[in-house]
């Protein structure tokens, strides 16, 4: 009965996010009016698309594409489009190709080599996250769309991303079959871990910790996942709120999701030693062994990669299967 249950709530939950997030999309992408989005005349040069920082005439048919932010590279990665160029040097498992000669190197996230991006000519470009600062510059070299995240309704976020980019690619189908998948997964997560305690997310980074909760760029477990949040007063600071090893033990979660922020930027990773102190030792997370290591580079890096985020869903599953 308990089983049949839960199994209800999540079909209810994956039908409900479905349906909110397909709707703000079509309201978004429907076509936009006004003189700056429509001609009286059908546009033969290509066609419009909105996106997080306006709407850009790209070709019918993109074909040479730059990907300056992981998240996008993801998604794109997804639905089999293949760019003529990166930006980044670090890449999880699922990206580590994108690492080879075969991809050009378009300079950082933070900072894209605007020279070698003009002279490659690319058809569109993908800014992001990092990136998005950005995408002005970029737009005045070459066609140019925003995939900002969207911490307040991260999981509407990453599915508006990925049905634009279906929607621009003409792989809508694919996009949609995307979707479906990774909304009936985080029902299915959801079920779990609704009822199973409270969760704080800690991201451990040169020996100083800080939490993030719901609204954080983190806080798609607790606001999509369904992870009671232990704290619901953090700050909602890109960064998130410094917090020690007394507050966590004040607060004592019954989960802690741990990011080791040095060992995401290829450093020595040291989260495992400053969380274990006797203040730490003292939680319920701690005792009955639900302290989550969450893969760094995957969740601080790729963040709201549709791959990233299907790979993030499976760890915490696991976890919750592990322990029940």
């Amino acid at each position: 009965m308990k089983r049949g249950l839960q199994i209800a709530l999540g079909v209810l939950f994956a039908a409900m996010v479905t349906g909110a997030v397909g709707s703000a999309w079509l309201a978004m992408h429907a076509a936009p009016t006004g003189p700056a989005a429509h001609s009286d005349k059908p546009d033969l040069n290509g066609r419009r698309i909105a996106h997080a920082q306006g709407v850009t005439l790209i070709p019918h048919e993109p074909v040479k594409v730059a990907v300056l932010d992981p998240s996008a590279l993801d998604i794109a990665d997804a639905l089999g489009i293949k760019p003529a160029g990166v930006a980044g040097d670090a890449f999880p498992g699922h990206l580590a190709k994108y690492a080879g000669t075969e991809y050009p190197r378009l300079g950082t996230l933070f900072e894209p080599d605007f020279e070698q991006i003009h002279a490659m000519g690319f058809d569109l470009v993908i800014t992001g996250g990092r990136s998005s600062a950005k995408f002005q510059a970029v737009s005045a070299i070459a066609p140019t769309i925003d995939m900002r995240e969207n911490d307040a309704q991260p999981l509407q976020g990453i599915v508006s991303n990925v049905l634009m980019l279906g929607s621009v690619f003409k792989r809508e189908t694919a996009a949609q079959e995307l979707v479906a998948r990774l909304t009936r997964n985080v029902a299915a997560l959801h079920a779990k871990t609704h009822s199973r305690g409270t969760g704080l997310i800690v991201l451990v980074s040169g020996g100083r910790m800080s939490a993030y909760g719901p609204g954080s760029r983190f806080g798609m477990i607790h606001t999509d996942f369904g992870v009671p949040p232990a704290v619901t007063t953090l700050a909602k600071s890109l960064h998130g709120e410094a917090i020690s090893a007394e507050f966590i033990m004040k607060v004592n979660p019954d989960w802690l999701f741990v990011i080791d922020r040095d060992a995401a930027i290829g450093e020595r990773g040291a989260a495992r030693q400053v969380l274990d102190n006797a203040l730490v030792r003292r939680t319920t997370a701690w005792t009955k062994g639900q302290v989550l290591y969450l893969d760094p580079v995957n969740i601080y890096l790729v963040g709201n990669g549709i791959q990233s985020i299907e790979a993030l869903v499976r760890e915490i599953s696991l976890a919750y299967d592990h322990v029940r």
